[in-house]
């Protein structure tokens, strides 16, 4: 990993705060100086860790924020993400509370997002093939399975690991997003590359080694793969309808209906005339299987066109570069 340059921005860290009192004054000592304000913002913690943050305290940057009722981890970073930009924050940096995000990774975070590289940028545990043994097989499958299943419906084919938290934002970008409609719960991680992908923005991985402690994670796979598998549909079905219908018509416009028309007259064809000639029992004809093969081959060619033109089409330009070159220009001048 290369060295980041040298940081001049408001870097704002963001850590939402539920049952990590026993985590959460190591992980603000460790954040670094770069960071210009840190916003930690108590969900309805039972602990009170809010309140444990401000009576055990001494760092200044913090800021202590409250939710009167729980709203999940999506809820406790867009409350921050709305007070960081309300303060005038460039750089928005998302950090749990528990101890697993190594805070010294901040700057490789900020970097690419201040050179004009990308716009968000979020953590991948699986670049380095040692480390991932350390993670749990069945948290390892799962998050192939969700990062597959992620590339469908936010357009980031680009990416992997979409579970993982630790993220950063431009506050340009972070000001587009709609606040009261990204998902709340375990959902936002993965909800934002949806909303982040209808803006057009550049996410990049950046990588980082899988880090796990004593804690057990409260999100379970076999408990909510429904709920996911349902938001990823609708999202896919947004995504191509807002790029592909609303926004813009290209060939890919073209082939996707097409293609998943012929895939289903195949399948319906082909399955009609089988189940009659087997109660008929006599063989289907040869003519009536290519009948049914073709439209199904033809099809599936089709999706994997629009596949391709989707995979080619992944956001490349920074939405902030302009704003990042004019303030270039002014700090040269001054």
């Amino acid at each position: 990993m290369n060295e980041p340059s040298a940081i001049d921005a408001r870097v704002a860290v963001v850590i939402p705060s539920y049952r990590v009192t026993r985590h959460i004054a190591e992980v603000i000592a460790s954040i670094p100086p770069l960071v210009w304000r840190i916003y930690v913002i108590d969900d309805a913690c039972p602990e009170g860790s809010g309140r444990f943050v401000e009576e055990n305290g001494t760092d200044a940057r913090v800021i202590v924020l409250y939710h009167p009722q729980n709203q999940g981890v999506g809820g406790a970073v867009v409350t921050g993400y709305q007070a960081a930009i309300a303060d005038g924050a460039e750089i928005i940096v998302k950090v749990d509370g528990d101890g697993q995000m190594d805070a010294r990774l901040i700057p490789y975070f900020v970097d690419p997002i201040l050179s004009g590289d990308a716009d968000y940028t979020k953590g991948n545990r699986f670049f380095d093939l040692e480390e991932i043994r350390a993670m749990p097989p069945v948290r390892l499958f799962g998050n192939a399975v969700l990062s597959l299943m992620t590339k469908l419906s936010s357009g980031y084919w680009n990416l992997f690991d979409p579970t993982n938290g630790y993220t950063a934002i431009h506050a340009d970008v972070a000001k587009h997003l709609p606040f009261s409609r990204i998902s709340r719960r375990y959902f936002f991680e993965t909800d934002m590359l949806f909303r982040l992908n209808t803006l057009r923005a550049v996410v990049v991985d950046v990588p980082m080694d899988a880090k796990y402690g004593a804690e057990v994670s409260s999100m379970k796979i076999s408990t909510i793969i429904g709920e996911f598998l349902f938001k990823h549909i609708r999202n896919t079905i947004k995504r191509i309808f807002y790029n592909y219908y609303l926004r813009d018509m290209s060939l890919a416009s073209i082939e996707l209906p097409l293609g998943l028309l012929m895939l289903l007259f195949g399948i319906v064809f082909g399955a009609y005339h089988w189940l009659a000639s087997s109660q008929a029992g006599l063989p289907t004809s040869a003519g009536t299987v290519m009948l049914a093969a073709m439209p199904i081959l033809m099809g599936i060619q089709l999706i994997l066109a629009f596949l391709g033109y989707d995979i080619a089409s992944v956001p490349k330009r920074p939405r902030h570069r302009k704003r990042l070159a004019a303030t270039t220009d002014r700090r040269s001048q001054d």
